[in-house]
């Protein structure tokens, strides 16, 4: 039987979702069904084994979808292979060594016993919605710092410890 993952994310312009997508992509590659959704999309989680949620961080805490979703969903979600990642620091830290999720990430990861949790490096760029996105871009702040090899290489984890 093919494990079937689900990879939910919380996304406010679109770069958390992007990630989401890398990490579906490479579980596909590794034999499994995998898909990437929306958190506030997804109604019932019965139909996954295994689920991975991710959020964009906004003045320190998850995106307020994915903070709703493993809330709502936070029973089933313990009865089953859970990863989590952030997405958020707008340099290269994320990229030059591990950073710690934020308090309410580790909170969630403790609470459902999470397998592993990752912060990946941010995206804000011209065009990005709410004013203190657009003035941090206006800034110079902004920039791409998601680094999709370390992405894939995390993903490509999930999918090997779902698979041996």
């Amino acid at each position: 039987m093919t494990a079937n993952v689900l990879v939910a994310y919380g996304t406010t312009n679109g770069s958390t979702a992007e990630i989401a997508e890398t990490i579906a992509e490479v579980l596909r590659k590794e034999g499994l069904t995998a898909e990437a959704r929306p958190a506030g999309s997804v109604r019932d989680t019965d139909p996954y084994d295994a689920v991975v949620v991710g959020g964009g961080l906004y003045g320190g805490r998850w995106h307020r979808d994915a903070r709703r979703f493993v809330r709502r969903h936070g029973e089933a979600l313990s009865r089953r292979p859970l990863w989590l990642f952030s997405s958020g620091p707008l340099d290269a830290s994320a990229g030059e060594r591990d950073i710690p999720p934020v308090p309410g990430v580790k909170r969630t990861m403790d609470r459902l016993e999470a397998r592993g949790h990752v912060t990946f490096g941010g995206c804000l760029e011209e065009g990005a919605k709410g004013w203190i996105a657009r003035m941090i871009v206006r800034n110079g702040k902004g920039g791409d710092f998601r680094d999709f090899g370390q992405i894939e290489t995390w993903a490509a984890g999930i999918g090997h410890a779902l698979t041996d």
